[in-house]
């Protein structure tokens, strides 16, 4: 023992350090133990609910956090978290997950219709959708604090707990205001029951669907943009059948237009979820479609813009991109009332200077062809998102990388002497080039993120525009500093011409050049660029974007040059323009 009122030993000094270390030690390592049994164990769970997820005939996602006052449909008790299904809004907590997976039947994406043809309705009880209102009393549902009323996942109906009784024809669903977009059950039910698959067939199955069927498949690529696809793909499967809608990052396009040919033709209407790339991958698998012979099932295409660009959206009326501002059942009526327009397809072929034993490459244009500036900062652009593809997840951090890019382009002018550099053809005639640092080819009335490139400001005369025409728009740019005051409308591009065939000859060095905002580096070569074929766009004439609210009435007109509609068709002749800036 250590001596009282003298001085302590050596070794009592010594316990009391190893006793400090030790608790020390186990004040650090204890937590460090249980946050990492906390994160394996957390792991296991995921792979496990992952696995679960897969095998189930929901479409289960797991949250941490309902947005919104949530109770279990299997045992009623309030949840934070747990796991819902985005085809028929079933909602269950970890502990009931299984058994809602056993008793609680999915949205079925073919089935059997009633002896006289009528579809019942599927009824899910409890968490009805926000501000919904009582088909019966048209009072407002889900009010009270707990598992309470119905909502019929086909036709969208809400009813009371204590109206349901009083529904007439409970028995009988119409799909609801989407019945001419959903494909309903019985049809694929009818489909998979016939012994000649023949179009003839399924116009005489259609007919049971009504006159004015036109189904619609969603596309959405959910890496687009804002990363919204996700939560978009949850939304459409719940409004519509989730046979019709496809996440492109597990199915490819071509793949999921196969559904066009159990379908009436015709009739079909494609919204494709994403950017420009997107877009323009779904139409190579309809050009696809058309090698098979499958002409009579090309479905008409339309967009609902989730990239950074959008200018093909922003060309048919669409906007310069989707953040949610509209509810999804408003795109859907959108689609209804759009219109069909031809636009013009292109095939680049790029031939290298030099090497004669390999094929030309060759691509498709839906928007631009360009070589200078704007494909040096796309380049850059696309090189950077591939080393830390997680920070370009937002629209406006990807628009802010491409003004730094640009910046630094005015200030090392990387393109200059452009014109020393290439040769231009419009139609097979040579055309002068001033001192340039860019060439822009245009086939939409859009460019660089909403800028109308070939109208430029003011009232400057100039050969109109059309999706349809078979012809080209040339401009040239003066350098980065020149695209960024085109953008905000403080100068013009030097517009050069119009041309049924484009061709360029690259005659030395390395350049910069992009096709519908795919760079890449080119040596010397020759590009060719020549009509590809024409496709089926809808065109959304009542919504205006930003640029058109100046000139509204011009917009509206059915003879503006900038409308697809117009009459008005331009000359086939290639036409060299003088404008300065």
């Amino acid at each position: 023992m250590c001596e009282q009122g003298g001085e302590l030993p050596d070794n009592c000094g010594s316990r009391e350090d190893w006793t400090l270390l030790f608790w020390t030690s186990l004040a650090v390592v204890v937590p460090v133990v249980i946050t990492l049994w906390c994160s394996v164990q957390r792991s296991k769970r995921k792979t496990h609910m992952k696995d679960f997820f897969r095998k189930s005939k929901h479409g289960w996602h797991y949250t941490d956090l309902f947005n919104k006052p949530t109770y279990c449909c299997v045992c009623s008790q309030h949840i934070l978290h747990g796991a819902f299904c985005d085809c028929c809004g079933v909602c269950a907590d970890e502990q009931c997950l299984r058994r809602a997976d056993r008793s609680l039947p999915c949205k079925e994406i073919m089935a059997p219709s009633g002896l006289d043809g009528a579809v019942e309705h599927r009824w899910v009880r409890g968490n009805v959708p926000l501000a919904s209102y009582c088909a019966v009393c048209r009072q407002q549902c889900g009010t009270q604090p707990k598992l309470c009323d119905f909502r019929c996942v086909w036709c969208q109906t809400t009813v009371h707990d204590d109206c349901m009784d009083s529904l007439a024809d409970a028995e009988r669903c119409d799909l609801g205001e989407f019945r001419s977009l959903i494909i309903p059950p019985h049809y694929l039910y009818s489909v998979n029951k016939l012994r000649r698959r023949h179009p003839d067939e399924y116009s005489k199955l259609a007919s049971a669907c009504g006159a004015d069927w036109t189904p619609v498949l969603v596309l959405a690529n959910t890496r687009s943009g804002n990363n919204m696809g996700e939560a978009l793909l949850g939304e459409f499967r719940t409004l519509l059948n989730p046979v019709q809608v496809f996440d492109l990052s597990e199915l490819t396009p071509s793949k999921a237009l196969q559904l066009c040919t159990l379908l009436p033709p015709s009739r079909v209407r494609v919204l494709v979820c994403g950017g420009d790339g997107t877009v323009g991958w779904v139409l190579d698998a309809i050009d696809a479609m058309k090698l098979k012979g499958q002409d009579q099932f090309i479905p008409r295409v339309t967009i609902l813009p989730l990239g950074t660009g959008n200018d093909l959206s922003n060309t048919l009326g669409w906007g310069a991109g989707y953040a949610g501002e509209i509810p999804v059942e408003q795109v859907l009526r959108n689609v209804l009332e759009a219109e069909v327009v031809r636009m013009d397809r292109w095939k680049v072929q790029v031939a290298s200077k030099g090497v004669y034993f390999r094929k030309p490459k060759v691509l498709s244009m839906n928007n631009y062809f360009s070589v200078g500036p704007d494909a040096l900062m796309a380049l850059n652009f696309h090189a950077h998102r591939e080393k830390t593809p997680s920070f370009f997840s937002s629209r406006i951090i990807n628009k802010a990388v491409y003004f730094l890019y640009g910046t630094k382009d005015c200030l090392v002018q990387e393109c200059k002497d452009l014109d020393k550099r290439i040769e231009l053809e419009l139609d097979g005639e040579r055309v002068a080039l001033p001192s340039l640092e860019g060439i822009i080819v245009c086939n939409i009335g859009y460019w660089g993120g909403g800028c109308r490139l070939w109208e430029g400001m003011g009232d400057e005369p100039c050969p109109p525009t059309r999706l349809d025409d078979g012809l080209l728009e040339v401009v040239g740019v003066f350098g980065s500093f020149h695209c960024a005051q085109i953008q905000v409308k403080l100068a013009n591009p030097l517009r050069l011409g119009q041309a049924h065939t484009v061709r360029l000859v690259l005659k030395s060095s390395k350049m910069p050049m992009q096709v519908d905002g795919e760079p890449w580096a080119q040596g010397p070569c020759t590009i060719t660029i020549t009509h590809k074929t024409q496709v089926l766009m809808l065109y959304h004439s009542s919504e205006q974007t930003d640029d058109d609210e100046s000139s509204a009435s011009e917009a509206e007109s059915p003879t503006s040059p900038t409308s697809p509609g117009s009459p008005g068709l331009a000359s086939a002749q290639a036409r060299p323009v003088t404008d300065k800036m």
